[in-house]
């Protein structure tokens, strides 16, 4: 029952607005930190959490402007008939049409009957939680859920500390999973005097079946519990409230005592289980605590792989694993454009998914260069090296994610995801092969930056002609240590048709010999340099400490990149 057709967050934290039509099942927040994404999160958890008080203050107000309240506006579909009750909320019942991304004050029969509950900050900070109706206001009227169907809409939580839900305390998702509840009064005084294990005998008759799902979920998603689990009273406890019964292993040590990533992974089995009473899951850094293998379980126990989810969820994610395991329409990325957020989804076409499976963590950073091969991500990330050495900020704290495209011919279908969601992209290519005229052009029209080598030239082209004689002597070197003298040197003879060999090019740099340098390098067998770690090696050690002394329209080209990049954020 019940899931979020739309949100509309005002003034909240980082977010002046934002309104969005969420998926009814996984919604993945994705991109760079403090884009927003917690943000929402806690706007769905105050809005629709089933608290007595909330604290606010001023921090939580955009800019710090309490002038300006907040307002988190959530609309509610797939209610039960109680919801849907005309002597319980029948004024303020609205309708939704999912085609269009309408909501109606006034129900009608051809779409789907809605709630919608809104939270309003001013600046004396004290909350307060209505129903949306025009006809209500119109008539002078308000009013909020009562308490038993805030509890039954209020969404769980999964957080770094979760434990709380291990108890049966008022909202936990043990009391989500059946409708056993255990009279403790008795039983937890006799405990008192007598011993913990007594309640624990009264409470398998009475908490049995949660139990037994409690224990069939643990083993399922891999959890080593020891056996069936055990409610008694908590060693913690030093009153008869709500918590004070709480889960236990076979030898009556608390189930807190798991690790995090553990009660993080069963809750989240836990709350499939609960799914008939509550929808509605939060769970903020899903990677959290967890091996890679045990997060692919999680997204399988909320149900991230079905057709039909079981759950509605609201995730945020920092984890690649987390991306390559979810489809494109399950992830979004949330921008801001002129002051309003957006919730933007990724999408399922084919260059877009494709791109996730291989560069998942490009979509983690604010910014992406894409380049054409292994040769320029390796010299990118040398000169960086260089870079960073000498006292400058590195790409990585620029917050710039480098992606190989492995040809010219795939440059721009890399290029374009991120494009299209509004990520600052770029493109480095060599010259010597032109890509689609018509994709560069619709990729530079769209704010796209490219950067090419000079006309006509590919790296290694680009390299020799406009590097210093030492750097070329180097470079010569450096294809000497990694191939063999006899290999370069029949490779620079069949490059200048027999004129020049390996003494000659060491003995004197000519335009000659850097032409067949860099004609021989490119060689189809044992070429000299295309490798990741052997242009980071080069651009490291050769090209960045000598780049102030090579051609100045190379300079300009490597100074370009750079500045691009080092204003990515």
């Amino acid at each position: 029952m019940a899931r979020i057709r739309h949100l509309a967050i005002r003034n909240f934290r980082c977010i002046q607005s934002l309104n969005w039509f969420p998926s009814p099942g996984v919604n993945c927040f994705i991109g760079p930190g403090d884009s927003g994404k917690s943000s929402v999160l806690d706007a769905i958890d105050l809005c629709l959490g089933a608290r007595r008080t909330v604290t606010i203050s001023d921090a939580d107000f955009y800019r710090l402007d309490v002038e300006q309240p907040i307002s988190i506006s959530i609309t509610i579909g797939e209610l039960d008939d109680g919801l849907k009750s005309m002597e319980a909320y029948g004024l303020y019942l609205r309708t939704f049409n999912a085609q269009f991304g309408v909501i109606d004050d006034e129900p009608e029969a051809t779409g789907e009957t809605v709630l919608t509950i809104e939270m309003t900050v001013g600046s004396d900070l004290e909350p307060t939680w209505t129903l949306v109706s025009e006809r209500a206001k119109a008539q002078g009227q308000s009013r909020y859920l009562v308490w038993a169907d805030r509890l039954r809409l209020a969404p769980n939580r999964i957080g770094a500390l979760a434990d709380h839900n291990l108890a049966w305390r008022k909202g936990s998702v043990l009391n989500r999973l059946s409708d056993e509840r255990a009279d403790a009064s008795a039983a937890l005084a006799k405990a008192a005097r007598e011993a913990r294990s007594s309640f624990g005998d009264a409470a398998e008759e009475q908490l049995g079946q949660t139990l037994q799902i409690v224990t069939d979920t643990a083993n399922a998603l891999g959890i080593v519990t020891g056996g069936k689990l055990k409610a008694m009273l908590d060693a913690h406890s030093v009153s008869f409230g709500g918590g004070t019964i709480a889960l236990h292993g076979p030898d009556g040590v608390p189930l807190r005592g798991l690790g995090i990533g553990s009660t993080r992974l069963l809750l989240a089995g836990l709350q499939r289980k609960a799914s008939a009473e509550a929808t509605v899951i939060l769970i903020d850094e899903l990677e959290f605590g967890l091996e890679p293998h045990r997060i692919v379980r999680l997204l399988g126990s909320i149900g991230a792989k079905e057709a039909q989810p079981p759950l509605q969820a609201f995730l945020t994610t920092h984890s690649p694993i987390v991306l390559r395991e979810l489809s494109g329409d399950q992830l979004v990325v949330l921008r801001k454009h002129q002051g309003v957020h957006h919730a933007v989804r990724v999408g399922l076409a084919d260059e877009v998914q494709g791109t996730i499976r291989t560069h998942p963590e490009a979509f983690l950073a604010p910014a992406v260069l894409v380049c054409e091969g292994a040769s320029e991500i390796g010299l990118i990330r040398g000169l960086d090296l260089y870079s960073e050495g000498v006292g400058n900020q590195s790409l990585h704290a620029a917050g710039v994610s480098l992606i190989d495209a492995k040809g010219v011919s795939r440059i721009y279908g890399r290029a374009r995801p991120f494009s299209v969601l509004g990520y600052r992209v770029a493109t480095l290519r060599d010259d010597d092969v032109q890509p689609l005229p018509g994709d560069e052009a619709a990729f530079v029209g769209s704010g796209g930056s490219l950067f090419r080598w000079q006309p006509g030239r590919a790296l290694e082209d680009e390299l020799f002609a406009s590097l210093d004689d030492a750097a070329v002597l180097a470079l010569l070197a450096k294809a000497v240590e990694w191939l063999d003298p006899a290999t370069v040197n029949a490779q620079l003879l069949n490059a200048s048709g027999n004129t020049l060999g390996l003494a000659h090019c060491q003995a004197a740099v000519t335009p000659q010999s850097r032409m067949a340098m860099a004609t021989a390098s490119k060689s189809k067998q044992n070429d000299w340099f295309k490798s990741v770690s052997r242009y980071e090696e080069i651009g490291r050690d050769i090209v960045g400490p000598n780049l102030h002394l090579a051609d100045a329209q190379f300079r300009s080209v490597i100074e370009a990149i750079w500045n691009w990049m080092t204003g990515a954020r």
